[in-house]
């Protein structure tokens, strides 16, 4: 006997939630073959010491989470050289960003931010029922800080900058931020995303220390996804003045980070595990612009990289290049119309790409 169909709900969705794109993932894939490089993680598996320090904490999963993750908010609140009341954990940098805005934006409110730049910017703030306000990353991938400056108004609440860039690569310079600040109204909040940081190599890279300690109004989002390589436990912070932390944490989900996030992300930050995985970084940054310099000698234009990953501008040509990328065995990160996103992965990986981006010329 087969059941009848179940009749179509009566509820309604907000508006907005019908209106706004999903947020589209790297594709995944399960054959043992293939390179992922969709995701922008870190290739390497868990350090050791880490991995043994999540199983000898599993056996505590009955319990709910330290709510305000105390002891890893007083380790990063000691790397930052701010009181841990500075400090506000949560599941991935991006939901410390939706707190962020919880805690700041009204319907109706602006946030600027560049564009194209990370995908759950206008989404998050869409949700948030405030009005997104792009501005266009210049030719070179970069943002366009004096447009940004301009697109302040009365109404904008918040500004976000991401650097390095993602997904086109280019990071932020200590100096032009530093000018930007001097020019923001002292109640919007800036927002520095720093998700790829210790991937930066710049000769004047952003002291976003240094930003904070000069204005209150500045906000510094990090994540333990890449250069750490916990994308799966999810673990991210903010670092704020305390009066401005506060309202972030008020928003924040309780016992948002997990027990186990918490345990590993402190176990990375012990000298020995840390000082591996900054090895491994630099391993990644080394192959990055191995990438990069083997794909501008094909001919490609490539943004300054600065992340874990390049960006290839194709337009028109993005989604059949992704596809045929991925009948190659390479999982990329397409954005329709625009270009592809392409994480560094092992040299294999890379060398696969670089192998089948010759083919495209």
């Amino acid at each position: 006997m087969t059941s009848a169909a179940p009749s179509p709900a009566t509820v309604r969705f907000r508006a907005v939630v019908d209106r706004i794109p999903a947020y589209v993932p790297g594709a995944r894939t399960v054959d043992p073959d293939a390179h992922k490089l969709s995701s922008n993680e870190n290739p390497y598996p868990p350090l050791p010491s880490v991995r043994a320090a999540v199983e000898r904490a599993a056996g505590e999963m009955h319990r709910y989470p330290d709510m305000f993750a105390t002891a890893l908010g007083e380790a990063l609140a000691a790397r930052h050289g701010v009181e841990p009341s500075a400090v506000v954990a949560g599941t991935g940098s991006v939901a410390v960003l939706g707190h962020v805005l919880q805690a700041f934006c009204d319907a109706g409110d602006e946030v600027v931010h560049a564009w194209r730049s990370f995908e759950a910017y206008p989404i998050l703030v869409q949700l948030q029922g405030a009005v997104s306000v792009p501005v266009p990353v210049d030719a070179e991938g970069r943002h366009d800080l004096t447009a940004i400056a301009a697109a302040i108004t009365d109404r904008t609440r918040v500004v976000l900058l991401c650097s390095p860039n993602n997904p086109t690569g280019p990071a932020l310079g200590h100096t032009e931020v530093m000018e930007l600040l001097a020019s923001v109204p002292a109640h919007v909040v800036v927002v520095l995303d720093e998700a790829y940081v210790e991937f930066v190599r710049l000769a004047d890279p952003l002291d976003s220390r240094a930003a904070l300690e000069a204005h209150p109004n500045v906000v510094v989002l990090r994540t333990f996804s890449k250069a750490y390589g916990l994308a799966a436990l999810r673990v991210g912070y903010a670092v704020a003045r305390p009066d401005v932390a506060r309202g972030i944490r008020t928003a924040a989900t309780p016992f948002g980070v997990n027990h186990l996030a918490q345990v590993a992300a402190l176990a990375s930050l012990e000298p020995a595990a840390e000082a591996e995985l900054l090895e491994r970084v630099d391993a990644i940054v080394v192959e990055r612009d191995r990438v990069r310099a083997a794909l501008l000698d094909q001919g490609w234009a490539v943004p300054d990289a600065q992340g874990n990953f390049v960006w290839l501008a194709t337009a028109d040509r993005t989604a059949d290049l992704a596809v045929d990328a991925a009948a190659q065995g390479l999982l990329l990160r397409p954005f329709a119309g625009e270009g592809l996103r392409v994480s560094i992965g092992t040299p294999a990986a890379n060398d696969r790409l670089l192998a089948v981006a010759a083919g495209w010329r």
